[in-house]
């Protein structure tokens, strides 16, 4: 699956969720994606997916998460956390994702190919 943010490709490695597998059934996808706290871009499905949430104890730069049932989040920067999430996957290399991303809201394409 890929992650296009303005002139930036992502490649991202989909988990092994039923999540995963309900998000890549609804590509292509155009999510117009809010800034929070300096670290994380979300925006909300217009459908929920299956969760199985966990805490993951430490985010990682470039995981793409879902919070709660209908809430996608990508990642930009490492740090620990106590949420819960769903994992749908991980950017392959996430050199330069939090400058594609900015500090501003981010319109971000998911597409299969």
């Amino acid at each position: 699956m890929w992650m296009t943010v303005g002139e930036r490709r992502f490649a991202i490695t989909l988990a092994d969720t039923a999540a995963a597998r309900a998000f890549v059934a609804r590509l292509p996808l155009t999510l117009d994606m809010a800034e929070l706290n300096g670290n994380e871009k979300h925006a909300d499905m217009p459908q929920v997916l299956p969760t199985h949430a966990e805490r993951p104890g430490t985010i990682e730069n470039g995981d793409l998460m879902l919070y709660g049932s209908s809430t996608v989040v990508i990642f930009y920067k490492t740090f620990r956390s106590s949420y819960s999430y769903t994992r749908l996957g991980r950017v392959e290399d996430p050199n330069g994702l939090s400058q594609a991303l900015g500090t501003r809201n981010s319109r971000v394409v998911f597409s299969g190919n």
